[in-house]
């Protein structure tokens, strides 16, 4: 065996010296030799053997926590105003079956005084707006003429002072009579049965029956009073 040079630098235990150490004048040891890494553990093997195995975990931890709670209050308030919506037309409807829809009109038969309450000459208004009938007393016949204009049924309004009923919504002209001479109204204004009532003597208008001018309906005895 050879022998050892006695020249290289020990330290104080026998171990060989780091010669810049020893440039230096310090009794150093020489650097370790690096340390091995160590083996990894059985279970960091198996899942570094299986692909895709580290990638769940963090996959897992990226997945979306599920409906946060302003979420949910904000899909309950829809529920809410949906039920309520649905109750009150089931309401609706319950009170529309318990009250059926009744359109109440005024009675067509109607008294309107005595014959003496309407002078010669004279056309009565006061039962234009309640009841849509003008009273004329004219050439010795007392008659009901119906408010409505033949034309598109705007109801008329009678000018004394020009003598004549006259359409707002289109300009048609009726004489007192009744009879159309203006505008685009297509024919005269139509009246309604008058009689006496033989027990009070009160005038009884009856708007459900009409007569026409056209029709040569004006002297039926049941369109009119005579008034001496």
């Amino acid at each position: 065996m050879a022998e050892q040079d006695s020249s290289a630098p020990t330290g104080a235990a026998g171990a060989p010296r780091d010669p810049a150490a020893a440039a230096r004048g310090v009794d150093a040891p020489a650097p370790a030799a690096a340390t091995p890494p160590k083996a990894p553990p059985a279970a960091a093997a198996t899942r570094a053997a299986v692909p895709g195995a580290a990638a769940r975990p963090a996959a897992a931890s990226a997945a979306p926590a599920g409906l946060t709670r302003r979420g949910f209050f904000s899909w309950a308030a829809v529920g809410w105003v949906g039920f309520t919506a649905a109750i009150g037309g089931c309401m609706a409807a319950f009170n529309r079956f318990l009250y059926p829809n009744v359109l109440f009109e005024p009675p067509t038969r109607f008294k309107v005084g005595r014959t003496e309450d309407f002078p010669d000459g004279v056309v009565d208004e006061r039962f234009k707006e309640s009841r849509g009938i003008w009273v004329v007393n004219q050439d010795g016949r007392l008659y009901a003429l119906i408010a409505i204009c033949t034309h598109l049924g705007c109801p008329p309004n009678w000018l004394a002072e020009q003598n004549k009923f006259k359409c707002p919504c289109h300009g048609s002209g009726y004489y007192k009579n009744g009879v159309n001479f203006e505008g685009p109204t297509p024919r005269p204004l139509e009246r309604a049965a008058i009689a006496v009532d033989p027990q009070d003597g009160q005038l009884v208008v009856d708007k459900a029956r009409k007569f026409l001018f056209e029709a040569g309906q004006w002297d039926d005895p049941a369109s009119y009073i005579s008034v001496g």
